[in-house]
C-alpha cells in the first residue's frame, strides 16, 4: 500500500427516537470549542427512564462520519446494554467547523473529550462509568484523549492506527514524500489564511495518485459498505497533511492509567506499533487481544470496519471489558 490506507454544556434536540435493530437512536447536538456537533445517541432496547446507564463514546477512522464504522459499533454496543454516542467531528458530516474536510488529530482528540462532557451531562448516564471505543485512527484519537482526561474510565481499541515520524514514511513515499505533503499543507494553510480558499484532493481514488487513499480499497468505494451518501469521497483538505503526518501518539501510552483493551492482528495496519504502544501503557490493567487472520498487513484492517466476524468478536470482547472495567 503506497498511500494511507485507512487511511470523529450541550443541549439535546428533541427528535422522535427511531428503532434500529432493537436499539433506540436519536439525533443530538453538543458543543465542542464553540462548534455545534451532531451525533447519534443510541439507547438499549430495555432502557428504563429514570435509571442510569454506563456510556461509551465511539470514534471511527480518519475522514469518516457517524454513518460509517462508528455508528455500526455504537449500535452494536448499545445492543449490549450501553448508552453510546457516535458523532461527526468538527469539519465533517453534519457538524459545524471550517475548513470543511480538514483532518486534525488534535481537534478530534478535543472533540472526543467534549463528547465525554456531553454524555456526563445526561441524567440517564452514570458519569462514573464512561468509556471510549475507537477503531483505526479513531483509536489514536481516543487514546490521546484518554491520556489527558481521567473521566474516561475504560478504553477499547480495534485495529488501532498508531504511527510516528518513521511509520508515516512507509505509507507516504518515504522522507521525501512526507516532506512534500507537509510543504503542500503549509502552502494550503497560507492560501486559506489569505483568501479563504481551501485546496482539496480526493479522499479515495483508484485513478488519482494524489488522493489521500489511492487504491482499490473496497470499503470506501462500495456503497454497500462505507461509500455512504453522507460521506465525501472527493474532498480531503490538503492542509490536513501537516497535522496528520506530524502527530505522534506513541508517547501518550505512558500517561494512560485507566483499564485498556487493544484488539488487533498481524493482518491489520502497523501491528508492531500497536504492540509497542501496549507495552508502554502505564496502566497495569491492560490486555492485548490478537486475532488470527490469513490476510497480510494491512488488508485485514478493513474487515474491522464492517465485517461480521471481526466486528462481532470486537464487540464481544469490548462488552465484557466495559462491563467489568468501568
Amino acid at each position: 500500500m503506497k498511500r494511507s490506507i485507512i487511511i470523529a454544556l450541550a443541549g439535546m434536540i428533541s427528535l422522535t427516537a427511531h428503532t434500529q435493530n432493537q436499539v433506540n437512536m436519536k439525533k443530538v447536538n453538543f458543543n465542542s470549542e464553540g462548534a455545534n456537533l451532531v451525533g447519534n445517541l443510541y439507547y438499549p432496547s430495555d432502557y428504563i427512564e429514570g435509571e442510569m446507564y454506563p456510556a461509551i463514546v465511539v470514534s471511527g477512522s480518519w475522514t469518516t462520519i457517524k454513518e460509517q464504522m462508528s455508528g455500526l459499533y455504537a449500535q452494536k454496543l448499545a445492543e449490549q446494554g450501553f448508552i453510546t454516542l457516535a458523532f461527526d467531528c468538527r469539519n465533517f458530516g453534519e457538524s459545524e467547523g471550517e475548513p470543511r474536510f480538514y483532518e486534525s488529530p488534535q481537534m478530534k482528540k478535543v472533540d472526543v473529550k467534549n463528547a465525554v462532557t456531553y454524555l456526563a451531562s445526561l441524567g440517564e448516564v452514570d458519569d462514573s462509568k464512561i468509556g471510549a471505543f475507537g477503531v483505526c485512527a479513531g483509536a489514536m484519537y481516543t487514546l490521546m484523549a484518554a491520556a489527558e482526561d481521567n473521566r474516561i474510565n475504560s478504553v477499547v481499541t480495534a485495529a488501532s492506527w498508531l504511527h510516528d515520524a518513521e511509520a508515516v514514511k512507509l505509507f507516504y513515499g518515504g522522507e521525501e514524500g512526507v516532506q512534500e505533503k507537509i510543504n503542500a499543507a503549509k502552502s494550503a494553510k497560507n492560501q486559506y489564511a489569505e483568501n479563504g480558499t481551501v485546496e482539496y484532493i480526493p479522499s479515495i481514488s483508484t485513478t488519482d495518485a494524489s488522493a489521500a487513499m489511492y487504491g482499490p480499497y473496497d470499503y470506501y468505494l462500495n456503497p454497500e459498505r462505507g461509500a455512504v451518501a453522507q460521506w465525501s469521497a472527493d474532498k480531503f483538505a490538503v492542509m490536513s497533511w501537516e497535522d496528520w503526518l506530524t502527530t505522534d501518539p506513541m508517547p501518550t501510552s505512558v500517561q494512560l492509567t485507566c483499564p485498556i483493551l487493544m484488539i488487533h492482528s498481524d493482518g491489520a495496519v502497523l501491528p508492531q506499533y500497536t504492540k509497542n504502544y501496549f507495552e508502554n501503557i502505564a496502566s497495569k490493567d491492560k490486555q492485548l487481544h490478537w486475532m488470527d487472520t490469513e490476510l497480510e498487513s494491512p488488508f485485514h484492517q478493513f474487515n474491522y470496519y464492517d465485517q461480521d466476524a471481526e466486528v462481532s468478536e470486537s464487540v464481544k470482547m469490548a462488552t465484557t471489558w466495559f462491563k467489568t472495567k468501568m
